[in-house]
């Protein structure tokens, strides 16, 4: 598992996971990656943050196998806090955070991107929550920030994903370019949010949290509940036993 920081230009600071093949996150990933996104936006040098992966996409949520490993539900709500903990620092990040997303953003990822104040995507993206397929729940949260309500039912009950494009129709992706052109046109717009004063940046971060019209750290940490009941009746080990195989 590797988050590495760095600084591309005056006042950018980018965040990038590396965890092949798929960037699914163990328990441990998602603390690492907060870590390195509240630590960048606590950077007084720092007027916005890049959330970048690399590899074969963006992100493809939690390791399941992680979760299949663990006989008990140490690992489970382990992932649960991991993951708000990640979310929550792209959301409270002190400084604008533009996500650079190119292939897949399933899972954790749109709880990620879902929670950024931009993004960037390359043509090949998709995105979605595949989680009834994988014995979890979660993330509709943030699911909604980026598509219409019934919409995001659909989504949601059937597993199926969107694309780049499809989010641009809806407002939520600010550009989709080819991928050899995704971190030129992210640090683009980064670098035109990071001309801002600073300490202007950081009082308007804050001042956007403060009207959004849904909770979304509570909102995802109560449909989290709904998860740990589905292990605990076994439904979510019973459908996790199924990833990996053929039907």
């Amino acid at each position: 598992m590797s988050v590495s920081t760095a600084r591309p230009s005056d006042g950018v600071r980018v965040v990038t996971v590396d965890r092949p093949p798929v960037n699914a996150l163990p328990v441990q990933g998602w603390y690492d990656l907060a870590d390195a996104v509240r630590t960048a936006g606590r950077d007084p040098e720092v007027r916005c943050v890049v959330l970048a992966a690399a590899g074969r996409g963006f992100n493809a949520g939690v390791d399941i196998k992680e979760l299949q490993r663990d006989t008990g539900h140490e690992a489970l709500i382990g992932a649960n806090r991991g993951c708000a903990e990640a979310f929550a620092a792209v959301y409270t990040c002190e400084v604008p955070v533009v996500a650079a997303v190119r292939g897949f953003c399933l899972g954790g990822g749109v709880g990620l991107v879902g929670n950024a104040d931009a993004i960037v995507a390359s043509e090949d993206a998709v995105f979605g929550l595949p989680e009834l397929d994988r014995g979890a729940l979660g993330a509709a949260t943030h699911l909604a920030r980026l598509v219409p309500q019934h919409l995001m039912r659909t989504l949601y009950y059937t597993s199926r994903t969107v694309t780049a494009a499809e989010l641009r129709a809806h407002g939520s992706v600010w550009r989709v370019v080819p991928p050899h052109e995704l971190m030129h046109a992210a640090l683009e717009l980064a670098e035109e949010i990071a001309a801002k004063d600073g300490h202007l940046l950081r009082l308007a971060k804050a001042a956007l949290n403060g009207i959004d019209p849904v909770d979304v750290q509570r909102s995802y940490r109560f449909e989290q509940g709904f998860t740990f009941e589905a292990n605990l009746a076994g439904t979510a080990d019973r459908i996790r036993d199924t990833f990996g195989k053929e039907a």
